[in-house]
């Protein structure tokens, strides 16, 4: 999510995030206290859009808004007919696979999470939250002029990790004490689609480095349908931060290609080390028939 050390409140903003998953419409600010919502999982979501062959269940659910009831009964009816083999599941990674409240706190996101054990530039890193968040949820900002603004945020905080001495130790530890925990009917989301080959791309423009620990903290077990595509870290033989890989995403690029890095991830399916190149992204584009958009 963003390079934050605090939580911020959510944006008043419209933002056009790809999110397929999400669990239920919760209010934008909910009192910690306050007695919690019926449980509404990732499974029973994922029941909507199954082939019929794996579930009976009907095409809405009574907590839901359809913006067009036709289109969506149109794409189940499509998603189902293709089968298991043709879905993939997409799904943001702070506050949609994680709980927006733990623990009577706001749960901590990839970014606000991480402490260098160096308090002069986690200070440093409060000092670029404070500096950028104003203009990121600005409604009279431009676009572009955003976007520019943003990818500046992303790097000068992630400038700040290498130049602050963070390893991966840190990581571990930082997560280990973290205010994090995943949403109720994950691990049963994951188990299920796992069992089907069906992908699961987490999409964040957070730190991949470390969704990749807290899913080995918290969930105890990996799954080998499961890809996280975000900032990804480079070590030295040390473990300690030399740089970041590839085009920095941020949260106002973060969806330009989600949808396009999609399909390729059934092509390296079970394979940690399989790429997503340029080529790939061009030629199958064109290859995702029907989309279902979910969102708070």
């Amino acid at each position: 999510m963003r390079p934050m050390m605090s939580p911020p409140l959510l944006s008043p903003s419209p933002c056009p995030l790809l999110r397929f998953l999400r669990l239920y419409h919760a209010p934008r600010r909910r009192n910690p206290t306050a007695a919690p919502l019926p449980p509404y999982t990732f499974r029973r979501r994922l029941l909507l859009l199954l082939p019929a062959a794996m579930s009976s269940a009907s095409t809405t659910a009574p907590d839901s808004v359809v913006a067009d009831p036709c289109a969506l009964a149109r794409k189940v009816a499509a998603i189902r007919a293709a089968g298991p083999a043709k879905l993939q599941v997409i799904a943001d990674f702070d506050g949609t696979l994680t709980r927006y409240w733990y623990d009577g706190a706001r749960g901590q996101s990839s970014h606000s999470l991480l402490r260098q054990g160096n308090e002069e530039y986690d200070a440093k890193r409060v000092a670029l939250y404070e500096h950028y968040h104003p203009i990121e949820i600005c409604p009279d900002i431009p676009l572009p002029e955003k976007a520019k603004l943003m990818e500046e945020w992303w790097e000068k905080t992630h400038g700040l990790l290498i130049e602050g001495g963070l390893t991966y130790e840190d990581i571990k530890k930082s997560v280990f004490d973290a205010v994090i925990a995943f949403r109720d009917g994950v691990v049963e989301l994951f188990e299920y689609l796992e069992e089907r080959d069906i992908p699961v791309l987490v999409f964040s423009a957070g730190l991949a480095d470390i969704i990749e620990e807290v899913f080995r903290q918290k969930l105890h077990r990996p799954f080998k349908n499961v890809k996280v595509v975000s900032n990804r870290m480079v070590f030295n033989e040390e473990g300690r931060l030399v740089s970041f890989k590839g085009k920095t995403i941020h949260v106002l690029n973060k969806n330009e290609h989600a949808l396009d890095m999609a399909a390729p991830v059934h092509d390296n399916l079970g394979d940690p080390n399989g790429s997503i190149d340029d080529y790939s992204l061009e030629r199958q584009h064109r290859e995702i028939p029907e989309r279902l958009l979910q969102g708070i």
